[in-house]
């Protein structure tokens, strides 16, 4: 094809949307169903509902081929394991009673059976369901779901694209399952897998699929020679099918490297591939492997996991370079638009102007149809849609809000020894335990305590007019007093006053600082129903007054006990934001760390003796390919100690990370220099203690004994073996306890029962250990 005839070719198309819906119907549709307000079948009636909206609103937009398959009731890998008849045997029972119950089980758990492992798909904040496989796992083709959606789309008579995990990522996600042997290669199972999809593939093209897309984004990750042989491998057999659909491999996140020239080669019909920040060097990778002859290029140039405008010159300049490269050239956003809010139009309280810098998951769609209309027709054809563009551009990169001359001045002037404590952990220690008078085996939490119908409700009565601001405020300090009461009752050493003031651990810092921008439905998922507004990063960063000082005072003056004063770290403040990308990630790290730096101080001058400074989005926010890390670590780790650096010796400074692989990042959570560090552990049995343990970590630890994504309640003697492993990897006077993360999320009934047996966990251990 001639490159003419390539660009007139040009389709537009995504590879996912947000499942949520408008006013979150998915997530009310789902809770209700959990507890028994809603019945399986309604629940799929809203579901069907918020699918053909989904691909209305695309059509309607200009959207040339949807795509069918990414929604999802809980997450797209679960789906994936449902698919392929990876079920674990202790749920088996379960699905075969109940499909949708079993669905739920396996990534919630129930009170008997635990649920599947959850961990970040590759550096977002969506959390995955990890598959659990071993050398006796015998899969089984499902295609219902894949083939009932796209039965969906055709019906309303769109061109649509199933979406599928492709084999090798799903392969490369899992993990050994329980009673396996820790070396067992998952990867060892293609041959086993690859006639799974086969059987699949022929089911969506006799449904009517014209292409499916096979999504690997496990390919943009350093891959060893083995494992790319195993991609060529799968797509050779897949591309060998006779009774299949068009196949278009898909990969975003970052630069295919050297797999890139393994999918080229492959006999697959087309290839997706992201162009956006790093992953534009997949555009001189793709030259020198000799393009795509013959073949489709789908071409992320609109960036599918941050919400600013397209710069459509920029885009519409590497979309005309990748004309020649392939046999037609379609373009896309660069990933799923799952990780973007629905609709940036649905925000009325951002200045007008302001908003014109934005786009969500609808506005991205309207840059894609735009973009291959430029393509297709030439500038001119969409002239003032950049002429509109430009000027859009022009007005961020001008604004005062952007540049802020006495924060950047302060951030210049930053030197080492900001970011360093004043004396080595073994003093700090010693003055710590001196200081703070705790047992051996401290308990404690991570911070949030159960958000309550109650507490939501003041929140919408004080916005409403129906209290005023001291009759909220009255309703905070009485949920402190009951938080505080609870704990003491219980038994923990270091309390926390249970956050009933903060909406969400970054909005609620991002909504007092300055350079950052709050939006009123901009949800997007976090894992199963879990939705959260991650804030707008849009400018230069400061701290106008002290933001948790009052609480934490309150909460202190309120019990004998140590109350630990609560902060986000910078790192995850960047990474749970839309951040701002007209400026390297350090700088912006370091504006926060500054700010956070003075609350740090004012919470000690005001006689906090325990602050922690959360960092779980530290390891999620490494970059996929290890050339990267030292880059990154080294100013994430700067940005933590340079909030938390100029305590005194005896002031003692958590962090808490979670839901992550710890292993590559053991160096860097040294490097923190934090006095205490707690991990989410309970699903994972105590790896992280572990990977600490081989390290030769110096400081104290908490790995997680209570897993809070689940309902479930753990019992006091699940915990106690818990801790007995933990003991086995860290020595008991730097040995914590306490849950995975906040609990937030939980009702207050299983939160009782759960850190009661917590602490009698503790207990009982703590009366095991040898007299000192």
């Amino acid at each position: 094809m001639t490159t003419e005839s390539a660009a007139a070719a040009a389709r537009a198309t995504v590879y996912g949307y947000p499942r949520q819906g408008q006013h979150r119907e998915l997530k009310k549709a789902i809770e209700g169903y959990w507890k028994g307000h809603v019945t399986a079948d309604a629940l799929h009636a809203t579901a069907a509902g918020l699918r053909r909206t989904n691909w209305r609103q695309l059509a309607d937009a200009g959207i040339g081929e949807v795509p069918t398959g990414d929604f999802s009731y809980y997450d797209h890998v679960l789906d994936t394991t449902v698919m392929v008849g990876a079920i674990p045997e202790r749920h088996r029972t379960a699905v075969a009673d109940d499909l949708l119950g079993g669905y739920f089980a396996m990534a919630r758990g129930t009170q008997d059976v635990a649920p599947l492992e959850m961990t970040k798909w590759f550096d977002t904040n969506y959390h995955y369901l990890v598959p659990e496989l071993g050398p006796d796992t015998v899969f089984a083709a499902d295609s219902g779901k894949q083939v009932g959606e796209l039965t969906e789309a055709l019906a309303l008579g769109l061109t649509a694209r199933p979406v599928l995990v492709g084999p090798v990522t799903y392969l490369l996600l899992a993990k050994p399952a329980p009673g396996v042997a820790a070396d067992f290669d998952p990867l060892t199972l293609l041959d086993r897998l690859l006639p799974v999809y086969a059987e699949i593939l022929a089911d969506l093209r006799a449904a009517g699929a014209g292409w499916v897309q096979l999504d690997e984004p496990a390919l943009v990750t350093d891959r060893t020679p083995a494992e790319l042989n195993a991609a060529a491998r799968a797509y050779r057999d897949l591309g060998a099918l006779t009774d299949r659909p068009k196949l278009l491999v898909a990969s975003y996140f970052d630069r295919l490297g050297e797999a890139l020239p393994v999918l080229a080669k492959a006999p697959v019909d087309g290839l997706a591939l992201d162009f956006t920040g790093s992953a534009a060097a997949n555009l001189g990778a793709l030259a020198a492997a000799g393009g795509l002859p013959g073949k489709r290029l789908v071409a992320g140039v609109v960036d599918g996991r941050n919400v600013w405008v397209n710069d459509l010159t920029a885009s519409l300049t590497t979309l005309g370079t990748l004309l020649g490269l392939a046999d037609r050239v379609d373009v896309a956003a660069s990933c799923s638009l799952l990780h973007v809010p629905l609709d940036a139009a649905a925000e009325r309280d951002i200045d007008p102007q302001i908003l014109r810098w934005l786009a969500f998951a609808r506005q991205k769609a309207t840059e894609v149809v735009t973009l291959a209309k430029g393509l297709a027709r030439g500038t001119g054809a969409i002239a003032a849609e950049l002429a509109a563009n430009k000027a859009d551009l022009a007005s961020r990169a001008n604004s005062p809000l952007t540049h802020d001359p006495a924060v950047r001045a302060r951030a210049a002037a930053v030197t080492d020894a900001d970011a360093r404590r004043s004396r080595p952990y073994a003093e700090r220690a010693a003055a710590q335990r001196a200081a703070l008078g705790l047992p051996l085996l401290p308990t404690t939490t991570v911070g949030s305590f159960p958000q309550t119908t109650e507490l939501r409700t003041a929140r919408a009565d004080l916005r409403a007019g129906r209290i005023d601001a001291d009759g909220y405020e009255e309703r905070i300090r009485g949920e402190i007093r009951e938080v505080l009461a609870f704990q003491e009752k219980a038994g923990l050493d270091v309390l926390v006053h249970g956050e009933p003031e903060r909406n969400d651990m970054v909005q609620y810092f991002a909504e007092q600082l300055t350079g950052y921008l709050a939006t009123r439905r901009g949800w997007v998922q976090s894992y199963g129903t879990r939705y959260v507004r991650p804030p707008i990063l849009a400018g230069d960063i400061s701290r106008p007054e002290p933001m948790t000082v009052r609480w934490t005072t309150y909460a202190q003056s309120c019990t004998e006990r140590p109350v630990k004063g609560m902060l986000t770290g910078p790192v995850t403040m960047l990474a749970w934001s839309f951040v701002r990308d007209d400026q390297p990630l350090g700088d912006t790290a370091r504006q926060v760390a500054l700010a956070l730096r003075d609350e740090v101080g004012d919470l000690e001058a005001a006689g906090t003796q325990v602050i922690q400074v959360d960092e779980p989005a530290l390891r999620e926010t490494l970059p996929l390919r290890a050339a990267d890390h030292a880059g990154y670590l080294a100013w994430a780790t700067e940005a933590f100690r340079l909030a938390t650096g100029g305590v005194r010796p005896a002031t003692q400074i958590h962090t808490h990370m979670c839901y992550a692989e710890f292993g590559d990042i053991v160096q860097a959570i040294d490097d923190l220099d934090a006095d205490v560090i707690s991990l989410e552990a309970a699903r994972s049995h105590m790896q992280v203690a572990r990977e600490l343990a081989a390290h030769g970590y110096p400081r104290e630890a908490g790995p997680g004994v209570y897993d809070i994504h689940s309902p479930r309640v753990p019992g006091t003697e699940e915990v106690t073996r818990l801790l007995r492993t933990g003991l086995r990897a860290i020595p008991a006077e730097r040995l914590w306890v306490n849950p995975d993360c906040g609990l937030k999320t939980r009702g207050w009934a299983e939160t009782r029962a759960s850190l009661e047996n917590l602490v009698a966990a503790a207990r009982t251990v703590r009366d095991e250990l040898p007299a000192s």
